[in-house]
């Protein structure tokens, strides 16, 4: 199975990649630039490539997140930053190979006016998606619900998808707190989920999973990541039907979790290879 985890850049784009390779990991992410600014990054293509190349050698997936104040629904001063921001990302991530920098679904913009939201959404993916000709993707993720409802149900997902002029050029991810806290993904609903998934074909565009406990109880609309097994809402037991559910066999799980809270990402990546490799599922 593909477990891995977000690391740092410290080091360079083969840094990371490095670092992740050292964890045992077999899928990891990263932010392309500076998290917390829309700052055009002049990067260097050198390190990208040998990043690329490790990977490749490797047999490592990777993908990118996009910086925190990235946002699809922007206010209109930041409007044009933003598309020349996701467009930057998406050349770093193509030139190191990965499949794709994951941006988090819009949010409601106008009270009066539910649908503005989407429209936006919608008309910023068309406006970076026509001057991108890469390969690697946007990977849409679903919301937890604390700013709101829009953005956690795989319905919205999968329309604003269907609804751009480019869908070819996007993908999904999907992040099991958000899933959680928002109520679609818990142990009464977990069938359904998984049943509507794939009527709707949301699987088959998923491309990367983050996989992160919750602090706090599903329905609570709250985004706070917690450990896989020390602690956290969900049970053991739903995670383990999770990882092996079979509409998602393919697609990696990264991890977003704590690594200052008793358990370091190396540790976490050990603990899920062990109990849930599938030789010994299939034996059980």
């Amino acid at each position: 199975m593909k477990f891995g985890c977000h690391v740092s850049i410290r080091e360079g784009y083969i840094g990371a990649a490095k670092l992740a390779a050292s964890f045992n990991a077999a899928a990891y992410q990263y932010f392309p630039k500076n998290p917390r600014s829309l700052t055009i990054k002049n990067f260097d293509r050198s390190d990208a490539e040998h990043c690329k190349q490790f990977c490749e050698e490797n047999q490592l997936i990777s993908v990118a997140h996009t910086p925190y104040p990235t946002s699809l629904t922007p206010t209109e001063s930041k409007k044009d930053l933003t598309i020349q921001s996701l467009l930057n990302d998406l050349e770093i991530v193509e030139a190191c190979g990965s499949i794709g920098v994951v941006v988090h679904f819009g949010h409601r913009t106008e009270e009066n006016n539910p649908l503005a939201g989407y429209q936006l959404m919608i008309e910023m993916l068309n406006t970076v998606l026509r001057q991108w000709d890469g390969e690697s993707m946007i990977l849409l993720e679903n919301n937890a619900g604390k700013h709101g409802l829009m953005g956690t149900t795989l319905e919205e997902l999968v329309q604003v998808r269907s609804l751009c002029n480019y869908p070819e050029k996007i993908g999904f991810c999907l992040d099991t707190c958000h899933a959680f806290a928002s109520g679609i993904w818990n142990e009464d609903n977990s069938d359904e989920f998984f049943s509507k998934g794939e009527e709707l074909g949301y699987f088959e565009h998923l491309k990367a999973i983050h996989l992160n406990n919750s602090k706090y109880p599903t329905y609570s609309m709250k985004d706070r990541h917690a450990n896989i097994f020390n602690s956290g809402y969900i049970s053991e037991k739903l995670f383990e039907e999770f990882v092996h559910a079979p509409a998602i066999k393919h697609v990696p799980f990264i991890l977003e979790t704590p690594s200052d809270e008793g358990v370091t990402h190396q540790q976490e990546i050990a603990m899920l290879m062990e109990k849930w490799d599938n030789t010994q599922f299939k034996q059980k």
